[in-house]
């Protein structure tokens, strides 16, 4: 399912809290995004997907709602006050994109919170069931951490020779050491070692590409938790899709995908 479909279904999950609290005729109600990705194309066609589903339900914004998005990015450090500085404008309902959600269950315990595309919630602490999410916080995930093993078997069966698999991945994501964790375990019957390399913009993303295509018998997987920040120019695009093509890789997302 595309990233489009599933911020289609959290407006539909949207507008469930907001109609609990529609008894107050005539008041605007409010709703702060907390975007895990950039303010680029893609990010904003998830939040136009989010407002147009909404208005379908009759919550049309400038009439009876009002967004307020932030958007996190690259900015990794900030996102305690950004969720803070959402929890200030006193909104309905905060909508979180990833692991922001974490930042705005620190920041409020009393304003209901719908996520979308967070791997493995319960196992993060996000939520204490699936089924049962309780408290005020629910939402839809994408991704266990046991399909990081499904990567691993599927890049065995696509290149056999493969001795050792580099994960690209940004550190501070709550979800790193959950993937890794099953990678190193699955790893082994497979005969391969897992090597995690920390990125956090495009430099980092050309080198540790390029490390792994220089390594005969590599591959590489870009799991939903590294980020996909913007590539400035075609020149640098054009030297990491070259150094992609030199090794296998599994890339979760099209944001991360060369």
């Amino acid at each position: 399912m595309k990233r489009r479909e599933f911020i289609t279904l959290l407006g539909g999950a949207a507008a469930w809290p907001l109609a609990a609290r529609a008894q107050e005729r005539g008041r605007v109600r409010r709703v702060g995004v907390f975007m895990a990705v950039n303010a680029d194309e893609q990010g904003k066609a998830r939040v136009a997907a989010l407002t147009e589903r909404l208005r379908e339900f009759g919550w049309v914004e400038g009439r009876n709602i009002r967004f307020d998005v932030r958007w996190l990015g690259s900015e990794t450090g900030r996102a305690s006050e950004y969720a803070a500085e959402l929890v200030r404008l006193s909104p309905d309902l905060l909508v979180a994109n990833g692991p922001t959600v974490l930042d705005l269950q620190r920041a409020t315990s009393t304003i209901p919170i719908v996520f979308v595309q967070v791997p493995a919630p319960v196992e993060l602490g996000v939520v204490p069931s699936l089924a049962r999410p309780g408290g005020m916080t629910t939402g839809f995930t994408h991704f266990e951490f046991d399909i990081a093993g499904k990567w691993l078997e599927l890049l065995k069966e696509i290149s056999p020779s493969s001795r050792q698999v580099a994960f690209l991945v940004l550190p501070e994501h709550p979800a790193t050491p959950g993937f890794l964790r099953t990678a190193d375990r699955v790893a082994a019957s497979l005969g391969l070692g897992v090597i995690p390399i920390g990125i956090h913009d495009v430099p980092e993303i050309e080198r540790g590409i390029s490390s792994v295509a220089r390594e005969p018998n590599s591959a590489l997987v870009i799991p939903p938790s590294t980020p996909g920040p913007r590539i400035e120019n075609r020149s640098s695009q054009r030297r990491r899709t070259t150094a992609c093509r030199r090794c296998i890789a599994i890339a979760t997302t099209s944001r991360t995908a060369a």
